[in-house]
């Protein structure tokens, strides 16, 4: 019988982890997620960044594009900063890899 109660309890707490949140983009339908409770935070900045720069290039090129192809123009700026972004962890990690083995080498001799 404890079995079962323990089993119960930590299925209550997985599920106390969870959220569902809806994220609205641009003039898209609003999304249904389910994620992490102590990522919201995260989620609505990043739905505040899409649409502020959605917001801002609308005014901008609203003239020569689509609604859903400014949202694709920022979906593909944002894709572009991870991938910077991603390349300049890539450089640093293996720069300190790369830092660390010499040093290793150095103390080696040291001892």
């Amino acid at each position: 019988m404890a079995v079962g109660n323990e089993i119960n309890s930590s299925s209550a707490t997985m599920a106390d982890e969870k959220q569902n949140i809806w994220i609205h983009l641009a003039d898209t339908k609003a999304m249904p997620l389910s994620i992490d409770r102590e990522a919201e935070s995260t989620y609505r900045e990043a739905e505040k960044l899409v649409n502020t720069l959605w917001e801002r290039w609308m005014n901008r090129f609203s003239d020569s594009s689509t609604s859903h192809e400014v949202l694709a123009r920022v979906a593909f700026q944002f894709a572009r900063l991870y991938l910077e972004t991603y390349q300049d962890n890539k450089n640093v990690n293996d720069y300190l890899t790369e830092f660390e083995q010499k040093l290793d080498e150095i103390v080696l001799k040291i001892d």
